[in-house]
């Protein structure tokens, strides 16, 4: 039998490796994604003041703090027995869709885009941010630009754009200036029109190319979840959980009732959960017979939704339906759903900041300790994301569970990329660029480890390889 390694995985968020075993013919046996980073927030946080939590656990991820922080402080509003006034959900929801407009731009262009702007066969020395800016200088400039418009953005509206504190118990810190509305609105239109440029460029000079390997790359057939609103719009900031099987049949459920639907596996490999939906049967990720495997993120939030509530967005979306029905399974198609999630934030963005709501007085209501169980979620860009806490009767935390939204996407990625492995390799031939076809199967996910690794119990498996001074492996030390 022989291993082949990718290590680490490239052009994601966090640390990964993936581990291919080959049988005696040179045929994929089976595959791994391994990711042994920890960040343990489940238990440090217990015993702090709940409040605290918000600004504690923007740490748990650089790239997007703000859902973090969005869904602790909704969290809070639960385990104090609040509702935050118009003005102070509406800043919220503002935060939360500028946030998105980065993040899409961030991984379109920069994680995803050197796949198809360079291709995948290209030199690695290329296939990144830099071999795009040199090949498109002008699309560079404008992806550069736009990133820095939506940290401006939030730096006008909140005051910090990373690690943000500006969300709290019973509302928002800050109330909107009218001057501080006036300078942010040119601002989101002109991220709205490099939204409205990217998917036009994506849809005529990107997926045309690449619809065999759309078609057939880390394609595997699964569950979708997501949130939406009463009437079954797309809904990103607060609203109801819909839970999709494979055959676009779905029930509905608030998310304090997350735990009837959704259970937690654990495999001594990874640190990284293994969500479910329980009442679909036992745990599998057999790629012939899965069972209990659903999906989140961009394509996840396209599937469930009946609608886009923005008419640029609900366009885009009757268009990719057209093409590629409902629930669409190809896993690529992440990408395409993401360019899509980019117009409906851009718009949103412009909305809320056109609503006279948004720059009231009142924005935020007093809490008083107690002890109780709150329950946050939002959508994060990689999907949904809840917040878990319990406190006792002074306000500090007694437990936490997170469920990150590339946690809800484990069993997929681990799918999606044997899928790849072995349609790709056989009889024991490969390349690099095979190799990073593999990535792209994860990449597409835009999986953020540094918030996934979060164990249910307080044990963390290590395996060591001890090799000679040729690399040959001479004993592996485990305590599983």
């Amino acid at each position: 039998m022989k291993t082949i390694t990718i290590a680490p995985v490239t052009r994601i968020e966090g640390h990964a490796k993936v581990t291919i075993n080959l049988d005696d013919s040179g045929n994929v046996a089976d595959t791994f994604v391994n990711v042994v980073e920890l960040r343990g927030f489940e238990k440090f946080c217990i015993g702090r003041p709940v409040e605290e939590l918000p600004r504690i656990v923007t740490s748990i991820c650089g790239v997007c703090p703000w859902h973090h922080h969005l869904a602790s402080a909704k969290a809070n509003d639960v385990v104090f027995g609040v509702t935050p006034p118009p003005t102070g959900a509406k800043l919220r929801d503002l935060c939360q869709s500028i946030a998105f407009c980065s993040d899409k731009i961030l991984h379109f262009f920069i994680l995803a885009g050197p796949d198809f702007v360079m291709g995948p066969d290209s030199d690695y020395s290329v296939r990144n941010v830099i071999g795009i800016a040199q090949a498109n200088p002008e699309i560079g400039k404008k992806v550069i630009r736009n990133r820095h418009l939506g940290t401006q953005m939030l730096n006008i509206i909140s005051g910090k754009a990373i690690h943000p504190v500006t969300a709290v118990p019973g509302g928002f810190s800050k109330p909107l200036t009218e001057a501080e509305r006036e300078k942010v609105v040119p601002m989101a239109n002109e991220v709205l029109e490099f939204a409205k440029f990217a998917i036009a460029f994506a849809k005529e000079n990107v997926f045309p190319k690449y619809l065999d390997a759309i078609k057939t790359l880390g394609v595997i057939e699964t569950g979708f979840l997501g949130t939406v609103a009463e009437d079954g719009t797309l809904e990103l900031y607060d609203g109801k959980a819909r839970l999709m099987k494979p055959d676009g049949s779905y029930e509905e459920f608030p998310y304090d009732q997350y735990t009837e639907y959704i259970g937690e596996h654990i495999e001594p490999w990874t640190y990284l959960k293994f969500p479910y939906a329980k009442k679909w049967g036992d745990f599998s990720m057999d790629l012939d017979n899965p069972s209990g495997i659903y999906r989140t993120n961009t394509l996840a939030r396209i599937n469930v939704c009946d609608k886009m509530a923005t008419p640029l967005a609900q366009a885009e979306l009757e268009e990719f339906r057209a093409s590629f029905g409902r629930p669409a399974q190809q896993t690529l198609l992440y990408n395409y759903a993401r360019l899509i999630e980019l117009v409906y934030n851009a718009e949103h963005v412009i909305e809320l900041l056109n609503d006279p709501e948004i720059t009231g007085k009142e924005i935020r209501v007093p809490v008083t300790p107690r002890a109780a169980r709150g329950i946050g979620c939002v959508e994060a860009p990689r999907g949904t994301l809840i917040h878990d806490y319990e406190t006792d009767e002074n306000g500090l935390i007694t437990n936490v569970n997170l469920i990150v939204g590339t946690t809800h996407n484990n069993a997929p990625i681990n799918m999606s990329v044997k899928q790849t492995a072995k349609a790709l390799i056989k009889d024991g031939n490969y390349d690099q660029g095979i190799l990073n076809r593999v990535e792209m199967a994860i990449r597409a996910y835009d999986p953020c480890l540094s918030c996934a690794t979060h164990k249910l119990d307080g044990s963390v498996p290590v395996k060591v390889e001890v090799r000679d001074a040729r690399g040959k492996l001479i004993d592996t030390i485990a305590n599983w």
